[in-house]
């Protein structure tokens, strides 16, 4: 029998059993859509995380009192005794930082905006100095920014997101405009170009003050994030990190073998922590998905063994004709790999929607990885090579003369 004719065979038979073939595939349609889903969505969150961080510039690294992930509750517990990073700390190695190219802080909290007889009540409200907009690459799209004399005089002016802009000026110019912030009243002096959303949360929804307005209304005692940009990447980012280790060390007291009081966190540190996060999430899906698979192979071969048991007089037929034993194995080998061709093909179908699903329900960004639908397609055959095996050298080995007398 042709290669060819031996495919048209499996799927007539696929067709003609439609149900049979439905229970029979699955398991090979989840293992691979498994696969499939998995990777995409990981892909995804990869490059965002990347793109996310490294938009901040490879030259920029940041000193906070807690890093950006944590993993386990033992540890969020630990670093919350730690001290907070005040704004003395943030003057201290901004006034002796001799590498650092530019420097900002910023702090946030959730509040309620108000204008008018309209409120937004989960905005997240930040204090900035100056400079951190242009360390966050934050662009204006209309107005201005905030200057170094906004800072000093503890201005009430503000900038806005686009969903800010969007639910409480829309169709009006919102620049000179008064807005409140927890009750306090600002003037908007920039809208701050669409950032997007993160997983599912609306980067927009949000207005940057003066950090020294900001403190006047929720206190000087909270914890801030510092962000310094060393000029450029490699050693002089190294080097800047590890002048401003010493200096934060020596601000907060940390005695010698004392561990730091601090975090102090660079693009690629984030991007290697969340890089392990999504992988090890990677391999427990895969391992799930290798059950799926593992499980529509013995499905597969319980099929292809009814098969050869229906076919038996068929096989008897064409060994007396003179086909050989290794004509009737590559005849069932080809069945149940091209069995599971189709359900692999069905799974990265079904994996790509489920991801394209999660991704407009949740926003959780996915990106498909060309390589994991070949991944996915060779693992489905291989599975229907190898669980078509012994069916396939059962069938391979019946006596002709046996096989003729079957009914």
């Amino acid at each position: 029998m042709e290669f060819k004719e031996a495919v048209q065979l499996a799927l007539q038979s696929l067709w003609q059993n439609k149900l049979r073939s439905v229970l029979t595939l699955l398991g090979v349609v989840i293992g691979v859509a498994s696969v499939i889903a998995v990777v995409t969505l990981v892909n995804g969150a990869n490059t965002f995380v990347t793109t996310k961080f490294s938009s901040y510039g490879s030259d920029t690294f940041t000193v906070s009192k807690m890093p950006s992930l944590i993993t386990n509750s033992d540890d969020y517990v630990r670093y919350q005794k730690r001290k907070n990073i005040l704004f003395a700390d943030y003057l201290y190695i901004k006034g002796n930082c001799k590498l650092c190219t530019g420097m900002g802080a910023q702090q946030a909290t959730t509040g309620k905006l108000v204008r008018g007889t309209q409120a937004i009540t989960d905005a997240q409200i930040r204090g900035y100095t100056w400079e951190m907009p242009s360390l966050q690459n934050l662009d204006i799209a209309l107005g201005r920014g905030l200057t170094e004399t906004d800072e000093d005089h503890a201005s009430h002016v503000a900038l806005i997101g686009t969903d800010v802009q969007e639910n409480l000026f829309a169709g009006a110019d919102p620049l000179g405009q008064e807005l409140r912030v927890d009750g306090s009243p600002y003037t908007v002096v920039g809208v701050v170009e669409k950032q997007g959303s993160t997983f599912g949360q609306s980067q927009d929804n949000f207005v940057g003050v003066p950090l020294t307005a900001y403190q006047k209304s929720y206190g000087t005692q909270k914890t801030l994030t510092i962000y310094i940009k060393a000029g450029s990447a490699g050693p002089r980012l190294e080097n800047a990190a590890d002048e401003v280790r010493v200096l934060m060390r020596a601000q907060r007291h940390d005695g010698p073998g004392v561990p730091n009081s601090f975090e102090l966190d660079t693009n690629n540190t984030l991007v290697g922590i969340a890089s392990k996060l999504t992988a090890s999430f990677g391999l427990v899906a895969g391992a799930i998905a290798l059950i799926s698979l593992i499980v529509g192979g013995i499905v597969i071969m319980n099929i292809m063994l009814v098969s050869v048991t229906e076919r038996t007089r068929e096989i008897g037929i064409r060994k007396a004709l003179g086909a050989k034993r290794n004509d009737i194995l590559l005849q069932f080998l080809i069945e149940s790999a091209t069995m599971a061709l189709v359900g692999g093909f069905l799974g990265v179908f079904g994996g790509i929607v489920v991801a394209e699903i999660i991704t407009v329900i949740a926003g959780f960004p996915s990106t498909v990885a060309v390589w994991s639908v070949f991944a996915g397609l060779v693992m489905a055959t291989a599975t229907g090579i190898f669980f078509g095996v012994y069916p396939a050298r059962k069938a391979a080995a019946l006596d002709p003369i046996v096989a003729l007398r079957a009914d």
